[in-house]
């Protein structure tokens, strides 16, 4: 009874300091800048400083603090709810949702610069946001775009290393190839072994990579897509476009609805804090000093993994199958079977639940009113609208479900389609695409607040037996 007293007052703490932090976030962190300065660099430099005193006096003054108990639930079951990570670019709360440095998908939509009044945040905000903590103005934002496109030129050798895989090849296997390759010029690489750079300053090469590599992913990405699926025609970078605009553009798809939903794409794609499979996977590998290219491209294979990012892909493919089923008019009764089907044949209902939220997933809201404003009349949405009354209630008289309500992939599939995007093979690496910016970030922080390699214990059965006979 005191452990689960213990563990009941733990989670009662983080649960009040997850909601105590938004708020601090918000007021410490909401402030549009005025500042004229319009260079991304110079803004870290002047903040790093005071994050490195702030994580020296947490480990000096609180380090020896427990966040959390460890049962053998969680060393079986994935280490979930194990508190275990920093990461500083944003934080998942199971009842709130996502917040990027202490700001909701709702607040950023509202603040962060977009192309037009009215419009969708532009990713090149978002980065700025990740990376300083500080909303952007839209001065600074057009000179970070600027900044993206003056290094977006991808050497010949990385469409040749594309070019040795086979058509057939998944389009993350092309993706990743793709990055490795990137990753002879990197500079962290260069910088380390000529041993020109203190370890303090270890994120000046990994910032010029990181930036790097997210200019330079959008353009491998959509290589890849007109290799596969549009006869090798490449469209070439417009460097007058925003980020999510010229990669529309590069892709093939160049109205402005589409280029609206890229950049509300890659923006809440971007991150989702550090304990899902692709940011940890970064986090872990960038944490033996690999560069950012060796880490991301780790980060990527961890996407392209059925229970990850390639559920997306599962939703549209999932949908269309009730369709050639049912059609486009299906009832909610009729609907109601289908579900129950594809349950009962031991499958899942694809883009429903998620590890860590616990109600319907802020990602699928904004995305659902996108729908609404632009293709309300979509039968593929009207079918999405559809299972969001009929799936949570099936799930939840299932029992066997923490969370009924539909999470990310379950809306963006149906969006891309509307538009054009229909090869729903590809949709994993446009989440790849999206998820460079809150890993590069991070990366770039891990550096510079000198974050050590990770290494956790791990144990075997026998051992977990002898402790439990031992506790007894």
């Amino acid at each position: 009874m005191v452990f689960l007293r213990s563990v009941s007052a733990i989670s009662r703490l983080r649960s009040r300091v997850a909601k105590q932090s938004s708020v601090s976030y918000s007021v410490r962190w909401i402030q549009t800048q005025g500042s004229s300065d319009l260079d991304l660099k110079s803004q870290l430099q002047e903040i790093i400083p005071e994050q490195q005193d702030r994580l020296k006096k947490l480990k000096s003054q609180h380090g020896t603090v427990p966040v959390g108990n460890i049962t053998v639930d969680m060393v079986l079951g994935g280490m979930r709810g194990m508190t275990g990570l920093l990461w500083e670019t944003s934080l998942l709360d199971a009842e709130e949702g996502i917040r990027f440095r202490g700001m909701s998908i709702p607040e950023c939509q509202k603040v962060l610069p977009a192309a037009q009044p009215g419009g969708e945040p532009l990713p090149e905000g978002l980065l700025w946001l990740l990376l300083t903590g500080k909303v952007p103005n839209k001065e600074q934002v057009d000179a970070l775009s600027k900044e993206l496109a003056s290094r977006a030129a991808v050497p010949d050798y990385v469409y040749k290393a594309i070019n040795a895989l086979p058509l057939t090849a998944h389009p993350m296997t092309q993706f990743a190839s793709g990055v490795m390759a990137l990753q002879v010029e990197s500079e962290f690489q260069k910088a380390y072994e000529e041993g020109v750079v203190h370890k303090s300053k270890f994120w000046e090469p990994t910032f010029e990579d990181a930036l790097n590599l997210i200019a330079r992913v959008p353009v491998v990405a959509s290589y890849v897509y007109r290799r596969m699926f549009k006869d090798g025609s490449i469209i070439p970078l417009d460097d007058s476009l925003d980020y999510g605009a010229n990669f529309s553009h590069m892709l093939g798809f160049d109205s402005p609805q589409m280029k609206e939903l890229m950049r509300l794409y890659v923006t809440i794609h971007s991150d989702h804090e550090g304990g899902n499979v692709s940011a940890h996977a970064g986090h872990l590998v960038g944490s033996a000093l690999s560069d950012p290219y060796l880490a991301f491209a780790a980060a990527l294979n961890g996407l392209a993994g059925p229970l990850h990012g390639l559920a997306n892909q599962e939703v549209l493919l999932w949908i269309k199958s009730v369709v050639e089923e049912c059609g486009e008019n299906i009832s909610k009764e009729q609907l109601k079977d289908y579900v129950w089907k594809t349950l009962n044949s031991g499958k899942v209902v694809p883009g429903y639940g998620h590890g860590v939220l616990r109600k319907t997933d802020p990602r699928y809201v904004c995305q659902r009113e996108f729908a609404l404003k632009h293709l309300p009349d979509d039968p593929l949405f009207q079918l999405v609208s559809k299972l969001y009354e009929v799936v949570p209630p099936i799930l939840t008289e299932l029992g066997k479900v923490k969370n009924p309500w539909p999470n990310v992939d379950a809306h963006s599939g149906v969006l891309l389609n509307y538009y054009g995007l229909t090869e729903a093979r590809y949709y994993t690496v446009l989440f790849g695409v999206s998820r460079s910016l809150g890993i590069c970030s991070q990366l770039i922080w891990d550096r510079a607040l000198g974050l050590p390699l990770e290494r956790p214990k791990s144990v075997n059965m026998d051992w977990l037996d002898k402790f439990m006979s031992l506790s007894r």
